[in-house]
């Protein structure tokens, strides 16, 4: 069975551990195996392997002796590396973060992030650490200080950002699910472009604690995986109130995968979406859209509605004030979340400072790469003393307008839809014009910005054969609805499914 295992998702590593059809070492090992065959692909920084087969002995210990912690007990997963963690260095693919001294390899934290205790205390057995752009600033992966992730489907493509590595590894099957961060559609992005699920929650049903932040108002943690299911059974473990979090919301947490198969009111078997009400934001399918993802994502709209659901057209009209607004506020608080990263108590210290002053601006200037850089100057600009009102005040105003935008949308329709990117993966290296850049992140910014969940669905495939995903918005809390909505598509489709090449 081993030549096979890489082919299973998340759900059915579970059920094969549970059948004892396989062990959680057999499996490790099987990975690690192809993990290390995947030269070039940049998705991992780090791989402790000694450490992942402890844990996978372990946790074939517990089911030996009737104690298996669930479903997700002895399953492979990784870890973003924004997320700090005890057992590996955690860099944030940052030059600023590799610390002091050859061979040091990078911060080590005294403690996990909530979000790896979780999945930790769920039993998954973590591989290592996943590329991703520097601080989470990017939606390309070539941002990191390392080197850039690459896309399975087409390695001179990017695989998106910032959780690059994460998206990529999933893809190429070198594990069935890892974890990432959505700022302003850094879980969505990558997913889309690398022919994965993947799904970013409301704000704070994840807990922040030991997120490397990069704007507090906005990051949240999600899971990227293979399937919604598979999504679902980590989120379940991933969410749930934690006081050490001040953002963190004391919201029940449902059983997303008992979700998954409960029916809507008048649905059935072959119209598992019927009373669903699916809106279409004009601004979602305009000129900015490239024809070939228009066109999958109608298609599997179209699917939609053969499964029942009923496609009803919505405004969301500040769709575009989302670009400047964001690119405002999150490098804002970039500015003030980055302001710890001195060179003075851990991190990247430069030689030679003649005074303090020095030794600030030499640490900050080599250790940060240009465009955390560049976000931290706008940021620094709009907060300053005379720009403050003009620029993030009035971001602020806007923000609450583009989250009512929503709440008018959605008193027309349950689940909003559209693309996650205007285009398919781009050649890396391809950009570089940064606020072009920016202009690829238009669909999936006013989400983050409203604080609602969303996700992001295999849909078809475009120019070149490149994958292309459906985003579909909920309202808040209403993670169970996306992931219900996403399965019953994944179950009448294959796109899910498929597999780049060679993987």
């Amino acid at each position: 069975m081993s030549t096979q295992l890489h082919e299973l998702g998340v759900a059915e590593l579970g059920e094969a551990l549970a059948a004892g059809r396989t062990s959680s070492v057999e499996v490790t090992r099987h990975l690690l195996g192809r993990v290390a065959a995947a030269t070039g692909l940049g998705a991992f920084l780090v791989v402790d392997a000694e450490a992942a087969l402890a844990h996978a002995r372990a946790a074939d210990a517990r089911r030996a002796q009737g104690e298996p912690r669930g479903a997700l007990d002895g399953v492979p997963i990784a870890h973003k590396d924004i997320f700090v963690t005890a057992e590996l260095p955690t860099t944030a693919a940052s030059k600023m973060l590799v610390g002091r001294g050859a061979g040091s390899g990078g911060y080590r934290s005294p403690f996990d992030a909530a979000v790896v205790a979780k999945l930790a205390a769920a039993g998954t057995v973590t591989l290592g650490k996943l590329n991703c752009d520097e601080f989470a600033m990017g939606g390309s992966n070539e941002n990191s200080a390392f080197m850039p992730a690459r896309n399975p489907w087409d390695r001179t493509r990017i695989p998106g950002g910032s959780s690059g590595g994460s998206a990529a590894a999933v893809a190429a099957r070198l594990l069935p699910a890892a974890t990432g961060t959505d700022t302003g559609g850094s879980v969505r992005q990558p997913a889309s472009l690398c022919g994965v699920t993947g799904i970013k929650p409301t704000y704070g049903r994840c807990s922040r604690f030991g997120m490397i932040a990069f704007a507090s108002s906005l990051d949240q943690a999600g899971p990227i995986a293979r399937s919604a299911s598979d999504c679902a059974a980590l989120l379940q473990a991933m969410s749930g109130f934690d006081a050490r979090d001040a953002t963190s919301a004391e919201q029940p947490v449902p059983d997303f995968a008992a979700a998954l198969h409960t029916p809507r009111a008048g649905a059935s078997g072959s119209k598992p979406l019927a009373g669903l009400r699916i809106g279409l934001p004009k601004e979602f399918f305009g000129t900015g859209v490239a024809a070939d993802v228009n066109d999958a994502v109608r298609a599997a709209l179209a699917r939609c509605a053969e499964l029942g659901a009923a496609l009803v057209e919505v405004s969301l009209p500040r769709t575009e004030l989302s670009i400047p607004v964001y690119y405002i506020i999150a490098p804002a608080e970039a500015s003030s979340n980055l302001s710890r990263y001195d060179g003075v108590r851990y991190g990247h210290r430069a030689a030679n400072a003649s005074d303090l002053l020095d030794l600030y601006r030499k640490s900050r200037s080599e250790g940060f790469g240009a465009e955390v850089k560049r976000r931290i100057m706008i940021g620094t600009y709009v907060l300053s003393h005379g720009y403050y009102d003009a620029y993030y005040l009035q971001a602020q105003k806007l923000r609450r307008m583009i989250a009512d935008d929503f709440q008018a949308a959605f008193a027309r329709c349950d689940v909003i839809a559209g693309p996650v990117a205007p285009t398919v993966a781009r050649p890396i290296g391809s950009q570089t014009d940064p606020v072009a850049e920016y202009l690829a992140d238009i669909f999936t910014l006013p989400a983050s910005l409203a604080g609602l969940p969303a996700m992001s669905l295999p849909a078809g495939f475009g120019e070149a054969g490149l994958p292309v995903g459906l985003q579909l918005i909920g309202n808040y809390w209403q993670e169970a609805a996306l992931l219900h909505a996403a399965h019953a598509f994944q179950q009448a489709t294959d796109f899910h499914l498929r597999a780049p090449e060679g993987c």
